[in-house]
């Protein structure tokens, strides 16, 4: 499997990589120019003997190995089956993709670069350009891992909810389905309120914030934010007329991170059980959650308007 033979086939070529063709060109060209740049931090960090560029390079070029993470990213078949795919051996395909996961970061509008720039906003334009009608919406999303051979991590990553060990991840979004903001993951017995108050997005207070009632109690301990959370219905008693269609008009609103999520789990290294190590997780979640960014400003920038 290569860039040239796979680029003849569009239809093939998206369903394998989750990306259009014309999308990953353009991926492609600034990864381009973020790799030597990449590549010479990370061999500049070790002592080394020998010059940079020196020694044996690598069998396959940028697109490729581009087309190769793309390709395990989306499909996560095992990397024994990636390396028959790319005639590579399976320690060069760990090492082909952690090597160019630097430049890909820098070549994608991760969560982290625009949480950084959301900060920056200065007037009430710009945070309406950021996030239009001034809402977002955060929710939580818990990916399976492997049973720890730790008996901490047995305890602290294993999920009531799901029956299985698990980690947790949270999503702040804007109206377009942007992610704005996504933390480092966390254990799997935390629930969607705990991460909440630990790693809470710090966002304008003009800002209407969508949860559902798996946050309750953020309105008393943000008071500050504006928190849209839905009426929970009390034992015994039914909710008013009123309440039911206010629940109903969030629930429109609040479908958005949905499917949000459902597009991050469409690439299967984010939804199936992570083999890789967890200190991988989080590089590996912003990239995807990057790639989604890019689908998101890619549809809005060919948008023709009537």
């Amino acid at each position: 499997m290569t860039y040239l033979k796979l680029s003849k086939k569009p239809k093939q070529f998206q369903s394998f990589t989750g990306v259009t063709l014309q999308q990953f060109d353009a991926i492609s060209k600034d990864v381009k120019k973020q790799y030597p740049i990449t590549e010479k931090d990370r061999l500049s960090k070790r002592k080394r003997q020998r010059k940079i560029g020196a020694g044996r390079p690598f069998d396959l070029s940028i697109e490729d190995k581009l087309v190769m993470l793309f390709v395990y990213y989306r499909l996560y078949i095992t990397c024994e089956l990636v390396g028959y795919l790319f005639d590579l051996d399976q320690s060069n395909v760990n090492r082909n993709i952690k090597y160019l996961e630097p430049a890909v970061k820098q070549s994608i509008p991760i969560p982290s670069k625009l949480y950084a720039d959301s900060k920056k906003i200065s007037n009430i334009q710009q945070l309406q350009e950021f996030f239009p009608e001034l809402i977002a919406i955060t929710d939580g999303t818990e990916q399976p891992i492997p049973r720890p051979k730790n008996k901490k991590k047995k305890k602290t990553h294993y999920s009531g909810k799901k029956k299985k060990h698990t980690v947790q991840n949270q999503i702040t979004i804007n109206l377009n389905g942007e992610i704005i903001h996504k933390p480092s993951h966390s254990p799997g017995r935390r629930n969607d309120y705990g991460i909440l108050k630990i790693k809470h997005p710090v966002l304008s207070e003009e800002l209407m914030v969508f949860y559902d009632l798996g946050y309750l109690g953020v309105e008393k301990d943000f008071p500050k934010q504006i928190s849209i959370i839905p009426y929970k219905k009390k034992k015994g008693k039914e909710l008013l007329d009123y309440q039911k269609e206010w629940n109903k008009i969030q629930s429109k609103i609040r479908i958005r991170v949905e499917h949000v999520i459902s597009r991050i789990k469409k690439f299967r290294i984010s939804s199936d059980t992570f083999r890789n190590r967890l200190c991988r997780y989080d590089t590996i979640s912003e990239i995807v959650c990057g790639i989604i960014n890019f689908k998101i400003r890619w549809k809005q920038e060919f948008i023709v308007i009537p």
